[in-house]
């Protein structure tokens, strides 16, 4: 493995160990507060993108691949999990003004 393999290995692993605990926090606040669909699909597409190259690469690395694969997995959770959270806010939205106009009704 060349050094600049190396160096990519570890970013990518370093990534990985990041989506996991994004993806739990995401599941547990149950809220897009504080989160960035546009961040969260430009990385998405970046990691589309880096499939692509390393598919089209002469030097194919099956353990990169993976781990990019893996953590467009996580994102692709996290993604899923935003529209959820988008759901629940606007639940929650519609409860609290209902709630609201019922309690100024009063």
């Amino acid at each position: 493995m060349e050094f600049y393999e190396l160096m990519e290995v570890v970013m990518i692993v370093s990534f990985g160990f990041s989506w996991p605990m994004n993806v739990i926090k995401s599941y547990k606040v149950r809220t897009t507060k504080g989160k960035s669909l546009l961040f969260l699909l430009f990385i998405f597409g970046g990691y589309i993108c880096g499939i692509i190259s390393k598919l089209t690469s002469p030097g194919f690395k099956w353990y990169v691949l993976f781990f990019y694969v893996l953590n467009l997995i996580m994102v692709g959770t996290d993604l899923l999990l935003y529209v959820r959270n988008y759901r629940i806010d606007k639940s929650n939205a519609a409860l609290s003004s209902s709630s609201d106009s019922t309690s100024s009704e009063q």
